[in-house]
């Protein structure tokens, strides 16, 4: 097993985002705390550079590289967001980059890539193994960038977590909970690392699209299990098909559960969104405040945080999704 990363870690790869990234502030809706009967803090890592969290892991693993790993070039895999946040890392360091993507991934991620000066490779997401579409790269000498499980990948969504906990300190008030979307685990397992370091007490919690719930069900089972293939979710950016072995083994030890919500929830999650926030969010990045629907999490009386991990959806799909909810 790879060693697990720890609040250290957290903290130099804080040090090496400084100044690079966003740190997206805590905002609020009176009438939403009104409706859930508690103080709900958002953080919208929709205004992140790039459009979402991704490029604090993605950066983060750069760094770690040597400059002759870095001059080999890096290799990804990613529907759009980590894809974004790989190619803008690499541009920032200059050096060569490659994101196989999903042939169905949303033409404004894949649009936003190339424009950051990578190449894109398309592959079929329900017929290829993304491995073996990346692996001549690899066998090239590219230095593979993962998604979720690397310790630098997770140390960096970690930073999510340090900005929260201080940001919390600064308004006086003590998190009662943490709910946090969750594809294959990076996000939740860093952030639940950085908060059970400064609040052992905080209940951080995994949100996922249904019938994607495979950290939920994994949870539940103690180990980990896959998804069931013949499924869709417009929730594009967390269709991972099951937990990774390193976010697990953190999830499995932090979290205080997952949960699942619909499609239609997360649409209409989507809509109080840009309602109360003024913040247009992409379906993925709207699981965990679509959670707060759910019953699942107590809210009353309580003071939660909810994570709105990215707001890349182009204005069409937007505006479709936003007619159906």
């Amino acid at each position: 097993m790879t060693t697990l990363p720890g609040i250290s870690d957290i903290r130099a790869a804080a040090e090496r985002l400084s100044g690079l990234i966003v740190e997206t502030p805590l905002i609020e809706s009176p009438e939403l705390n009104k409706r859930y009967r508690g103080r709900i803090l958002f953080k919208p890592e929709t205004l992140q550079r790039t459009g979402s969290f991704k490029i604090r892991g993605a950066y983060n693993k750069l760094s770690s590289l040597s400059e002759e790993e870095r001059g080999r070039g890096v290799v990804a895999f990613s529907s759009g967001n980590h894809a974004q946040g790989v190619a803008a890392s690499a541009a920032m360091f200059g050096v060569k980059a490659v994101i196989a993507m999903p042939a169905d991934a949303p033409a404004l991620k894949v649009g936003n890539v190339r424009k950051m000066g990578a190449e894109v490779v398309p592959f079929d997401r329900f017929k290829d193994d993304r491995m073996a579409v990346v692996r001549p790269y690899i066998e090239k000498g590219m230095v593979l960038v993962p998604p979720f499980d690397d310790p630098a990948i997770i140390a960096g969504q970690g930073t999510i977590g340090l900005e929260l906990m201080k940001q919390a300190k600064a308004l006086g008030v003590a998190l009662d909970a943490i709910v946090v979307p969750c594809g294959g685990g990076g996000l939740s397992s860093g952030i639940s690392v950085a908060v059970m370091d400064a609040s052992p007490r905080t209940q951080v919690w995994a949100v996922e699209p249904e019938h994607f719930d495979d950290t939920r069900r994994s949870l539940a089972k103690g180990e980990r299990v896959a998804n069931e293939p013949g499924h869709s979710s417009i929730c594009d950016a967390l269709l991972t098909a099951e937990p990774g072995a390193i976010t697990f083994e953190i999830n499995r030890r932090n979290l205080a559960g997952a949960i699942a919500v619909s499609d239609k929830a997360a649409a209409q999650a989507m809509r109080d969104a840009m309602a109360y926030l003024k913040l247009v969010v992409e379906p993925g990045g709207c699981v965990a405040f679509a959670a707060l629907a759910s019953g699942e999490i107590d809210l009353a009386g309580k003071c939660v945080a909810v994570i709105l991990s990215g707001g890349n959806v182009d204005f069409r799909t937007y505006s479709e999704i936003m007619a159906a909810a």
